[in-house]
């Protein structure tokens, strides 16, 4: 397997790659694509008698992707679609089931670098942070429409900022007087709402609230659930499904979902005699989550929050 040569390797990738175990032959379904990283690695494993499938949002992301894989040994399929879709996708595919499911949440370095992306709050672009740009709704539309109350709620739930209401109530008024339209405002309005104090240390001011607008106009969280159970219900006996979250939500709903998914009983607990009939559809490899390494860390800050879960199907 050629790792060594990756230009940008992803987050956790050497303990990605071991724990999706692919054998030559096997089947992978890469659930967000990026910029293939993962996928080229499982491709060599793969090998020609096996397969990758590519799925992700990002029309930009797939391109790129495309080229990395073109002369794999696998057979590839490149899908421009959602992982909430993912039976469809399946189905599309004449597939039944695969041996391997990966999701790589967040946002990917190629959009992050796009300055006219509008994701960064280090340049002054459009404020926009769709990784779908087919889809309608963009951060402006959030920023510039929603009510200050809802707006702060989204703030305060997906980027856990202290300071959301006033941010929110900061927005409200700067947006009252003219349309926040770029990402380079924005940033100035959070500077001006979170008290000089609060900005002299920790992370760069606007990083929770451009974070949590980005999982809102992107609608990250709710769809994971059908999401992962989706990727178990089609993965093969003893085939796996891998996540790789950045954001607290995300990692417990992983955790969750993969130990309803282990328990051989939900029957409540007064109930003395288990009536349920419930079995086990995985076992949990992960029991606390794999994260990075000391050395990644210091070489890429965005490892730090990373946290690799793993279930197998029984």
């Amino acid at each position: 397997m050629a790792i060594e040569g990756f230009y940008h390797q992803p987050v956790l990738f050497r303990e990605t790659i071991e724990w999706l175990n692919l054998k030559e032959g096997a089947t992978y379904v890469d659930c967000t694509l990026g910029e293939g990283g993962h996928a080229r690695a499982a491709a060599e494993i793969v090998g020609p008698a096996g397969r990758v499938i590519g799925i992700d949002r990002d029309v930009e992301a797939l391109s790129q992707a495309a080229r990395k894989l073109a002369q794999v040994p696998a057979r590839i399929d490149l899908v421009h679609d959602n992982y909430t879709n993912l039976p469809q996708v399946m189905r599309s595919l004449k597939l039944t089931s695969a041996n391997a499911f990966l999701f790589d949440l967040g946002i990917s370095s190629l959009q992050v670098d796009r300055e006219e992306r509008g994701f960064s709050y280090m340049a002054d672009a459009p404020l926009d942070m769709r990784m779908d740009r087919t889809q309608e709704i963009s951060a402006a539309d959030l920023v510039n429409n929603l009510p200050p109350g809802e707006l702060a709620g989204i703030i305060a739930e997906y980027g856990e900022e202290r300071w959301a209401a006033r941010i929110a109530e900061f927005i409200f008024k700067a947006r009252r007087l003219e349309p926040i339209a770029t990402t380079g405002r924005l940033v100035q309005v959070i500077k001006d709402a979170i008290p000089a104090g609060a900005r002299r240390s920790g992370p760069h001011p606007a990083r929770r609230t451009f974070q949590a607008l980005r999982i809102a106009v992107n609608n990250e969280i709710e769809p994971l659930e059908g999401a992962l159970k989706q990727a178990v219900a089609h993965a093969a006996q003893g085939g796996r499904v891998v996540v790789i979250s950045f954001h607290s939500l995300e990692d417990r709903i992983a955790k969750r979902i993969f130990r309803d998914l282990e328990a051989d009983c939900v029957c409540p607990p007064e109930i003395p005699v288990c009536v349920c009939q419930k079995v086990p559809e995985v076992k949990v490899l992960t029991k606390k989550p794999v994260t990075a390494t000391l050395a990644e860390r210091r070489e890429n800050p965005r490892a730090r929050s990373a946290k690799l879960r793993v279930a197998e199907k029984v």
